[in-house]
């Protein structure tokens, strides 16, 4: 499952930039007019928390599509560790562009790197086993691709970006299908190729997907007992992924049944956005 790349996201950060410029400054900012259109200031924005950094590229197209005479300069990158009062980036322009652009260029910094530090708060506490941590589809409609750039950032791993792009039969496809052996034969069927994933809930179902040429076997909260034995009756045959029921308190122990992916709902679903401020002078 490859992780995206800032690179590839060039249109996607521009229509994020667009919608949100349209949803805060709509026909214009009328508190802005109060100040003269030539009046010149800098600002500097900084964070309030400890914090991994995300969002740099949204920040740099608020600015250039309100204003190109806006210059933004960075002291840090994408990835980075930060500390409370730490300068994050420097402003110069017309003292409207700055003060109109701010909200929604701090609505994209503070929510990416809230995502960004909760993941690098999870890859930290397994970043010495083999485990993969992966986000999950639970993000906000519309940022998906932002949320998930940005889990990147923060040392964890994309799973599917939607459903086009991979197969994860669940309980409800395999009852509608007729069986698992089913479903993995209609998918191979269907999109020979791409990835094919099969939720199980037992061992039984999970031997069932062994049979069928599952390629990733997703373990439904099964016991951290059951878990290691999946990984020794897969025998490396299948990718494993745990999923349900991860917490600070049991992702160390999941990590260290063998699994090759625990799935993390929370990573994109329960952010808390990073406290930013900026402080403008004239």
């Amino acid at each position: 499952m490859p992780n995206l790349c800032l690179a590839s996201l060039t249109a996607e950060i521009e229509a994020n930039v667009r919608r949100a410029l349209l949803e805060d400054v709509g026909s214009g900012d009328i508190t802005a007019q109060l100040i003269p259109a030539e009046r010149l200031a800098k600002a500097t924005v900084i964070s309030r928390d400890d914090a991994v950094i995300a969002g740099t590229a949204w920040v740099d197209s608020v600015f250039r599509q309100l204003d190109q005479r806006v210059a933004v300069h960075w002291q840090v990158a994408d990835g980075d560790r930060v500390k409370p009062n730490q300068p994050l980036f420097h402003l110069e322009g017309p003292a409207r562009s700055l003060l109109t652009g701010e909200r929604s260029a701090l609505n994209f910094l503070q929510l990416l790197s809230g995502v960004a530090t909760r993941a690098r708060h999870y890859a930290d506490m397994v970043a010495d086993t083999h485990v993969k941590l992966l986000d999950t589809r639970k993000t906000l409609p519309g940022l998906r691709l932002a949320q998930k750039y940005a889990v990147t950032c923060g040392g964890c791993h994309n799973h599917r970006i939607g459903l086009y792009d991979a197969f994860l039969i669940k309980e409800n496809h395999i009852a509608a299908c007729g069986g698992i052996a089913d479903a993995i034969a209609a998918a191979h069927k269907i999109a020979p190729g791409k990835p094919v994933e099969v939720e199980v809930e037992s061992l039984d179902e999970l031997n069932q997907a062994l049979a069928g040429g599952a390629d990733i076997i997703m373990l439904d909260e099964l016991s951290h007992d059951d878990m290691r034995e999946a990984v020794r009756l897969t025998a490396g045959k299948a990718k494993l992924e745990a999923s349900g029921g991860v917490t600070d308190a049991t992702l160390r122990s999941i990590a260290e049944t063998g699994v090759d992916y625990i799935s993390i709902g929370t990573l994109t679903k329960d952010v808390k956005a990073v406290d930013l401020s900026m402080r403008l002078s004239i």
